[in-house]
């Protein structure tokens, strides 16, 4: 077998949506000659555990661990948070208010640990890879992002070793959808960009999960070297054994529910529904699971409809599936920032494989309207169409009291994790055909 070292802070026991793309991917690949050797830190500070992931961790795989140190401990007790707390994805926040202390804190995180808080285990993990890797040589290496001090991590070794490298982003860097809220000085922006660039120049192949990381990097890179491997899911997450279908109206939100993901038209919709439609507001119930902001929660009591949400918390991925599968709907929102129309969310091909009518708001000329066209989804709501916002929720509800409310789509099968894999393969293999020769 080849070998492949994956560098990626996210890796099992962690939750959340950042470890599924290499969890899921990497179980793939010895089915195809290449054995996976994962790099990450023995101490990390994730936002969420689901120990029920480690079962998806193929038995071929070699786990390589080292300490890291992460700032987390001094921002807890600059912003009051207790030593144990879980520190929420996507800056969402309990009160959905941001104090004084939380946005000295998003400055200095912002400014003062470039590109992000892990920083720190870059010196130390090349220095660590770097003598590892002449012990026990591997192929190739993937480098996974955000946090992208993974990525400085794998130029440091290839600039080492000169191994081929792909470096692959879920999301964008100088580009992702928070970054106006790290509230970033010109000089550090600026180094944002340098360290970007460096990367993009130095890795022999570059991924990204968007099409639109591809349009914004071909500006710095040539296009060719640029390979767009969305997300996807996992086939074998989904079995055949049948879902009872929730007996209340439940539209459901899997995933963190941060403030550019608040629709307050919707709630608004839902409220004026519910004092509208005695039957509707006793059908109706809103499902969450995932962290969720406070300022959904506001929203959603300004409306009325506190009685009529229930909040799941988080959410192990084994129940995932159980929990889309039995929704009545599932509410696809995209994030309200400037990189919109570029974002594809990574659930959405679970919400897909879950045969489950989704409630999508977002651009209609974004990436992710059109992929909801291509596999015969319902089109895409604005956030501001209120009348069509109301008409589909009725829709869906009418469907639902006559028990046909249901969903088929078509084309999914190149979302298949496994077939997903088969794409990184191909470039692995030519990348090695291509070092050899």
């Amino acid at each position: 077998m080849k070998k492949v070292l994956i560098i990626t802070y996210y890796w099992p026991p962690s939750g959340g949506a950042g470890v599924q793309r290499w969890l899921k991917l990497s179980k793939y690949f010895p089915e195809s000659d290449w054995q996976p050797i994962i790099y990450t830190p023995e101490n990390p500070e994730y936002p969420a555990i689901d120990e029920h992931l480690i079962k998806d961790v193929h038995p071929d795989i070699s786990v390589v661990k080292t300490p890291i140190w992460e700032p987390y401990a001094l921002y807890k007790k600059f912003t009051s948070k207790k030593k144990d707390a879980k520190l929420g994805a996507g800056f969402t926040t309990e009160k959905g208010e941001i104090g004084k202390a939380e946005k000295m804190a998003r400055w200095v995180r912002g400014n003062m640990f470039i590109p992000d808080a892990r920083k720190f285990w870059i010196k130390p993990s090349v220095k660590f890879l770097t003598n590892y890797l002449k012990e026990n040589p591997v192929d190739a290496i993937i480098s996974t992002g955000p946090p992208h001090s993974m990525h400085l991590i794998a130029l440091g070794v290839k600039k080492k070793l000169n191994i081929p490298w792909i470096a692959d982003f879920r999301d964008p860097w100088t580009n992702i959808d928070f970054i106006e809220e790290l509230r970033l000085t010109d000089k550090s922006m600026a180094k944002h960009h340098r360290q970007e660039t460096e990367v993009l120049t130095n890795a022999d192949v570059v991924s990204t999960a968007w099409y639109l990381m591809k349009t914004e990097f071909s500006e710095k890179i040539e296009s060719d070297k640029i390979k767009v491997i969305l997300n996807g899911f996992d086939k074998a997450d989904f079995s055949s054994e049948k879902v009872d279908l929730d007996r209340k109206f439940t539209i459901a939100h899997l995933g963190s529910f941060s403030p550019t993901r608040n629709v307050p038209l919707l709630w608004e919709v839902l409220g004026e529904l519910v004092k509208e439609n005695p039957e509707f507001s006793s059908d109706l119930e809103i499902k969450v699971a995932g962290q969720v902001d406070g300022s959904v929660r506001n929203d959603i009591d300004k409306n009325g409809l506190t009685t009529h949400l229930k909040d799941a918390g988080y959410v192990s991925h084994g129940e995932v599936v159980k929990f889309m599968s039995s929704s009545q709907v599932l509410l696809l929102v995209v994030n309200q920032t400037k990189v919109a129309k570029g974002i594809i969310p990574g659930k959405v091909f679970e919400y897909l494989m879950s045969s489950r009518p989704i409630l999508a708001i977002g651009p209609r000329d974004g990436d992710i309207a059109k992929l909801l066209v291509e596999v015969n989804a319902d089109p895409i709501i604005e956030y501001d169409e209120k009348t069509d916002m109301k008409s589909r929720v009725l829709a869906s509800y009418e469907a639902y009291k006559k028990g046909t409310l249901h969903s088929q789509y078509k084309g999914l099968e190149k979302y298949d994790r496994r077939a997903l894999s088969l794409e990184f393969i191909s470039i692995l293999n030519d990348l090695n055909e291509r070092s050899l020769a």
